[in-house]
């Protein structure tokens, strides 16, 4: 039914969680898997006249967020790896990750999004809940949205 299906993460405990379910949906189904995550657009220090030394360029930021997104997703390859499945892994970057994700799923030919239906803890759950349904709103494919019966331990 589904040929390839995108995995939103964020790389917190329950996005992991939300992928590895991901993992074997895409499994039950023999679907290609794109793992996605989406990182902040640079931020310009506009506080002060001067960018400090210290401060990131934005091609050092750039670098060091798909190092984190590769973190983030290279687990879910290598999930997908042991069950037989294709899978590919992409960082991108967006201030508004919902219309990044509806966005990527549609120029990769998704036929499927896979996400959690919160993400983060705490405060950061809140903003990612409402990630989801600004996907499920915005999207024109399918969102199937995965929801955790028990929270993982605290880390």
């Amino acid at each position: 039914m589904y040929r390839k299906i995108l995995i939103a993460t964020d790389g917190s405990a329950v996005s992991n969680l939300t992928a590895c379910a991901g993992v074997a949906f895409a499994e039950q189904m023999r679907a290609d898997i794109l793992v996605l995550y989406v990182a902040p657009e640079y931020q310009y220090p506009v506080y002060i006249e001067i960018i400090p030394p210290s401060y990131p360029s934005e091609e050092e930021y750039r670098i060091a967020m798909r190092k984190a997104g590769s973190g983030h997703w290279q687990p879910v390859l290598d999930a997908a790896a042991k069950r037989g499945l294709e899978a590919s892994g992409l960082t991108a970057f967006s201030d508004s990750p919902a219309l990044k994700i509806v966005e990527v799923a549609q120029l990769q030919h998704c036929d499927l999004i896979f996400m959690g239906s919160h993400g983060r803890s705490g405060w950061g759950q809140l903003l990612l809940g409402s990630v989801t349904n600004k996907v499920l709103s915005h999207s024109t494919l399918p969102v199937l949205v995965h929801r955790l019966i028990k929270e993982p331990p605290a880390q």
